[in-house]
């Protein structure tokens, strides 16, 4: 496993092509009977269409990469089975709340979810609701999936004008900072109220993090890179 790599941008250059996978339709049998068994463990898993990425590039303040549409099974399998295609990857948007006394707000992902256990930042993989025509909308996306999971609206913070693009082996995190006037217990009880209001929330519950004694096995790599980065002081 690669040591993840952090590229700060100012631009995203993120574009849809018509290009089909091969991975989605040599292996489609496999695929789907995957997914059914996956479905059989948690039924509220959907085969909606996602938006994968490949060939990506940074030149000085821009990353740039090219979108293309398959359905979740395809996504759901190929991240089982350990990524066979290396030229494809995961880019999607993270929305990095901090708190005002500077804790970082993660939520842990619900038992019925297909990454349960796992804690991070509000997140999703881009799909057809991200599109504004063929450009993907990465900043859209970080602001619909905080809504989403948090109940936070733009309202409720300020977001970072540029991006810190966290690269591993088969993804890349476009992380945003989130500064939110409020201290961390503040704003977990708020969230915490919001999820028990939902019917089948995304999420289980909430994290703080202000070191990195916080840290936890279930927290991703991309996540707690990012963190040290922004919890080391500047040299």
């Amino acid at each position: 496993m690669m040591t993840p790599v952090i590229h700060r941008v100012t631009q995203l250059d993120l574009t849809r092509s018509d290009w089909q996978w091969p991975f989605a339709r040599e292996r489609r049998d496999e695929i789907d009977a995957h997914f059914a068994l996956k479905r059989a463990e948690k039924p509220q898993l959907f085969n909606g269409r996602v938006l994968l990425a490949r060939n990506a590039q940074f030149t000085g303040d821009q990353f740039r990469a090219e979108y293309f549409e398959t359905d979740f099974a395809s996504f759901l399998a190929w991240r089982d089975w350990r990524c066979p295609d290396p030229d494809v990857f995961n880019g999607f948007g993270m929305g990095a709340l901090r708190a005002s006394d500077g804790a970082f707000v993660l939520g842990e992902m619900g038992q019925h979810t297909s990454n349960a256990g796992r804690i991070y930042f509000a997140a999703g993989t881009p799909d057809l609701d991200d599109l504004r025509g063929d450009v993907v909308d990465i900043a859209g996306s970080v602001t619909r999936e905080v809504e989403e999971e948090l109940g936070l609206t733009e309202a409720d913070y300020r977001a970072d004008a540029g991006w810190s693009c966290v690269v591993t082996d088969f993804s890349v995190a476009m992380m945003r900072l989130l500064d939110a006037d409020q201290p961390g217990e503040t704003l977990r009880s708020i969230i915490e109220a919001n999820l028990a209001g939902q019917a089948t929330p995304e999420l289980s519950g909430i994290h703080l993090v202000r070191s990195e004694a916080d840290f936890t096995p279930s927290m991703p790599l991309f996540v707690t890179a990012f963190m040290t980065a922004q919890l080391t002081p500047a040299a």
